[in-house]
């Protein structure tokens, strides 16, 4: 890759610079790092040394060939980190092999486009400038990652941040949110390739000053980890949550409807008087309407105090639909009241795009139940023997604003999924691990429901108290705490660093930092 007359920062030319094949292969390396950062890996530190070898390559990139780099690092981290598409696709959508593998690729690439189109931005930006370069990539950065979680539906996922549920910087999310911390990360990486130049320059001062600097987030965040940001009751509510670890290719056959909910009642059969019975997503594989027989026997069941939340679908008339359709629903039955329909819905698992042309192509385009409608917005919490819970479906629960904005006047979290389309890949572990960064954004306890793993109990921090391995047939059973205020990140959502990034770019121009 072309140095782009930035000499003055980065001398000699490192090697990396010298073979495009060599700088290649760092850029796709480096999108890997970050895959390891997350579940089941933990290896939080390589966020930074992932950022550091970005910019290694691409502060000496003529501006023209950013974008080609920031699809290689997109290649490299979504071809790690979400390649797990496969399964669904392969095993449950009927699909033969290489046109699993052709879709598959072609999800992955379109998910780098993503990076390459920031990349290209920035170039656009700092031109050829690397003091702006350095600037402007946390701001690029989370821009990016902000995009990506919102047009088409988005795919909030593999947000680097996510990765400090279990690191240092844990105790700035529910201050910052996870952009927030992904941010700070991009930051400490661009800090570290100044540092280093202010080292080779003998600026030893210099270097001190913002190895300083960085490490105030990183020292700081463990002491704030420490502060309650919401108030707990002192009242335990009992949580009993079954894992039915129903097969994914029975799970919308008819011949197999009875097994799936007398397995689900045999395993309630001594908890009924537990506060707050979870049943997983779409538990009772068929409508509401046409399950009145399994509601009524739940009712007449359920101890006088209890609650029984559990997935189901929803059909009838809906008036923004303008007719009768389906929704991914979950509804409180017994002591409790209340229906959610889903409003964040997987493309081609629950709609599909361009249904009149795709429909009937092959068979993934048809999968069970894959004609949902959106729910509408600013629906109300369940109730649960006077707790109120407010529950997200699946895919919901990694959308960050999206949840904290539903969280506020709320006492309880709860998201039910089922991870049984993706097999045993880190997609699951990596879906538990995002709904810890919500309880640790949130400051409020959350019950995890699946139908294959992993099902847990997460309290106010992000840690897990309870859980239950994967692929087993097992009842989860623990306490949660209702929580009553907002964290920081609840009143002004991702809003404060967004900001951050739109000022750094109107701010850092070449009038105000010149190219040399």
């Amino acid at each position: 890759m072309s140095n782009d007359n930035s000499e003055s920062l980065v001398t000699p030319v490192h090697p990396l610079f010298s073979s495009r094949w060599l700088s290649a292969a760092t850029l796709v390396v480096a999108g890997v790092l970050q895959t390891l950062t997350f579940s089941p890996f933990h290896f939080w530190w390589l966020g930074p040394v992932s950022m550091l070898l970005i910019l290694l390559v691409t502060i000496p990139c003529a501006a023209k060939k950013l974008f080609s780099a920031g699809w290689l690092t997109g290649l490299g981290l979504f071809g790690s980190g979400a390649s797990w598409v496969y399964i669904s696709i392969s095993e449950f959508g009927s699909t033969s092999i290489p046109i699993s593998v052709l879709l598959t690729v072609a999800f992955v690439a379109g998910l780098a486009l993503f990076p390459a189109l920031a990349f290209w931005f920035w170039g656009k930006l700092a031109k050829g400038s690397p003091v702006r370069r350095l600037i402007l990539f946390p701001a690029i950065w989370i821009l990016g990652d902000w995009l990506r979680g919102w047009l088409l539906t988005g795919f909030p996922w593999l947000y680097l941040g996510t990765a400090h549920t279990d690191g240092p910087l844990a105790g700035l999310a529910p201050v910052m949110g996870v952009h927030g911390l992904t941010f700070l990360i991009a930051a400490s990486g661009a800090a570290m390739f100044a540092a280093g130049w202010l080292v080779y320059k003998q600026r030893h001062a210099s270097a001190g000053i913002l190895a300083v600097l960085t490490l105030v987030p990183w020292l700081l965040s463990p002491a704030l980890n420490r502060v309650d940001w919401t108030d707990l009751s002192t009242e335990p509510t009992s949580v009993a949550a079954m894992q039915g670890n129903i097969p994914q290719q029975i799970k919308w056959d008819p011949e197999f409807l009875k097994d799936q909910i007398v397995a689900y009642l045999g395993m309630t059969e001594t908890y009924w008087d537990t506060d707050l019975i979870l049943w997983p997503e779409t538990a009772i594989p068929i409508p509401q309407d046409q399950a009145g027989k399994i509601i009524d026997h739940i009712k007449e069941t359920l101890g006088d105090e209890s609650t029984l939340i559990t997935g189901i679908p929803w059909y009838g008339y809906s008036e923004r639909a303008d007719g009768f359709t389906f929704h991914n629903s979950i509804t409180a039955i017994g002591n409790g009241e209340g229906m959610y329909h889903k409003q964040k819905l997987v493309p081609f698992g629950e709609y599909v795009p361009l249904e009149g042309i795709l429909r009937g192509l092959i068979g993934f385009f048809d999968l069970p139940m894959s004609s949902f409608t959106r729910g509408p917005e600013n629906q109300g919490p369940l109730e649960a023997n006077g707790t109120r819970v407010m529950p997200f479906i699946c895919y919901e629960v990694a959308y960050p604003d999206f949840l904290a904005r539903n969280a506020v006047n709320t006492d309880l979290l709860l998201t039910i999924s089922n991870d049984g389309w993706f097999g045993d890949s880190v997609g699951p572990l990596q879906h538990l691990q995002i709904a810890r960064m919500r309880a640790l954004e949130t400051g409020r306890y959350m019950i995890r429901g699946t139908n294959n793993g992993v099902t847990a109990i997460i309290d106010n921090k992000g840690q897990i108290t309870a859980r239950i391995p994967q692929f087993e047939r097992a009842v989860l059973t623990g306490e949660v705490f209702k929580a009553s205020g907002s964290t920081p990140y609840m009143v002004t959502a991702s809003w404060p660093v967004l900001t951050l990034a739109l000022i750094l770019i109107v701010f850092v121009r070449e009038r105000v930092i010149p190219k040399d």
